[in-house]
Parts: C-alpha cells; sequence; structure tokens
C-alpha cells in the first residue's frame, strides 16, 4: 500500500526534537510522498533544508499563505517570487483567503492570491489553495481566473457537496484531511457524495490530527487513519483509496 500526504508541514518547530523519526514512521506506514507546502518567507528556509535532507521523499511548494498576507504582502511576495527558480517546486502554495483569524487583511489576502495564480499559471504549476470562512471569496477569484491552464486542489476541504462539484467541474481536486473522522464536522456526508478519482489525502500535520489521535500532534504517519475512514465511508478497502488517492496526487503534482 502507498499513500501520498499531499499537505504536511513536518518543517515546523513542533517537529525539531523528533523530525527524523517523523519521517520514518510515515514512510514505515506506507508513505511515499510527503508534499510541504510553504508559509512565508520565515518558513522557507526550514522548508528547504528538509527538502534537501530528503530529496526523494520530501517535495517543496512555494507561496505565501493567506494569513502571512499582512500590510508587507508586497515585500513578502516579491522576496518569494525571487526564489521560485532556485528549486523543483511541484506547485504554488499553500496560497488562499482565510477570513476566519482575521478579516481586516481580506484584500491584500485576495491581491496575493491572484498573483500567485498567475505565477502558476506562467509556469504550468498546480494551485494548492486554502480556504476558511471564504469559499465565496475565492469562488469569485476562481470564476475569473480559471482557465485551461490551471490546476490544483482545495486543501482541507471543509464546504458541501454542492462547493465540491463545483471544484471538481473545474478539474480541481479535493484534499481530505483529519476533518473527515470528526464526529460532529459533517464531512463524513459530504466525502461519500464525491467520487475517488476527485480525492488526495492530507495531514496539514502537526494539526488536525484524525481520531483516534485527535487533540495531539498530527504526523504524515496518521493518513493512514484518513484513508481508513474514507474506506469505511465509501464502503470500500482501504487499498483501494490507497490507490485511487495516490494515482490522484501523482497526476496532479507530476511526481514519477
Amino acid at each position: 500500500m502507498t499513500l501520498i500526504d499531499s499537505h504536511t508541514h513536518l518543517y515546523l518547530p513542533e517537529f525539531d526534537n523528533d523530525r527524523e523519526q517523523v519521517v520514518k514512521r510515515a514512510i514505515e506506514s506506507g508513505v511515499k510522498y510527503l508534499l510541504l507546502p510553504n508559509i512565508d518567507t520565515d518558513s522557507y528556509p526550514k522548508m528547504i533544508k528538509m527538502s534537501e535532507a530528503y530529496p526523494d521523499t520530501c517535495l517543496p511548494m512555494i507561496g505565501l499563505h493567506p494569513t502571512s498576507a499582512k500590510d508587507n504582502y508586497r515585500q513578502e511576495l516579491d522576496a518569494i517570487s525571487k526564489k521560485i527558480n532556485e528549486h523543483n517546486f511541484i506547485a504554488i502554495g499553500e496560497i488562499g483567503i482565510d477570513l476566519y483569524w482575521d478579516k481586516s487583511y481580506f484584500k491584500q489576502q485576495e491581491a496575493a492570491f491572484r498573483e500567485q495564480i498567475q505565477w502558476a499559471k506562467d509556469r504550468h504549476l498546480p494551485i494548492v489553495i486554502h480556504a476558511r470562512d471564504s469559499f465565496d471569496e475565492i469562488f469569485k477569484v476562481m470564476e475569473e481566473e480559471i482557465d485551461g491552464n490551471l490546476t490544483g486542489v482545495f486543501h482541507s476541504f471543509t464546504g458541501t457537496a454542492e462547493q465540491a462539484q463545483r471544484i471538481i467541474n473545474w478539474g480541481f481536486k479535493i484534499g481530505i484531511g483529519g476533518i473527515v473522522s470528526f464526529k460532529n464536522a459533517g464531512l463524513d456526508k459530504v466525502v461519500k457524495e464525491i467520487d475517488l478519482d476527485h480525492i488526495i489525502l492530507e495531514t496539514d500535520s502537526p494539526y488536525l490530527a484524525p481520531v483516534p489521535r485527535r487533540g495531539k500532534r498530527n504526523e504524515s504517519a496518521y493518513i493512514v487513519h484518513i484513508a481508513q475512514k474514507i474506506a469505511a465511508i465509501h464502503e470500500t478497502s482501504i487499498d483501494k483509496v490507497a490507490k485511487k488517492t495516490t494515482e490522484n496526487a501523482k497526476a496532479l503534482f507530476k511526481l514519477d
């Protein structure tokens, strides 16, 4: 069984004491690739260091996270854009709009989102979208930006079946993580309506650990629990979920 964790922040300080063991546990659990989304200029060197330490396993993305798009977003984008040709990045991410923590920087977030979409189009790279309390705002941007030269994934999806279908119609994937296992989240009912052809797996470690690890630090090895939950929802085998979601991630991010 081969799995791909399509979204994990293993370079963050939460893993400073046992990063090597965390990567080892993931590989032993069948995880072939750990895809690393960037956050901002501060996180960039840590992410690159990790991808260089594990070049066959940890694959980096480049982008500015929406919660880091504040008054200095222009300087952040300029600094990040200068690094875009330094490595073989697999995606532009994570990017998007987050209105959960702070709505006052919406305009900066939207401007950063649009600019990074252009980076992706120019380089034929997929985008990894962070959408928190912001589906309407992101869909408005997407309706204006979507074309045959844009693809990607809505990471940590928590929307409705209707929103999922809209995303699928654009040719985008749905990133499913630990929230699908939360008892009262309701995401399981939505995931039941989404064909496996459109799903990729993620942990978003160190956040959002799935049941039975909920409340603990999340790590990439726990992606097995997410695959098991999706298998139960779809009344199929974990092997089928692993095979299909791995194929989907490989195709989206042009792996192998």
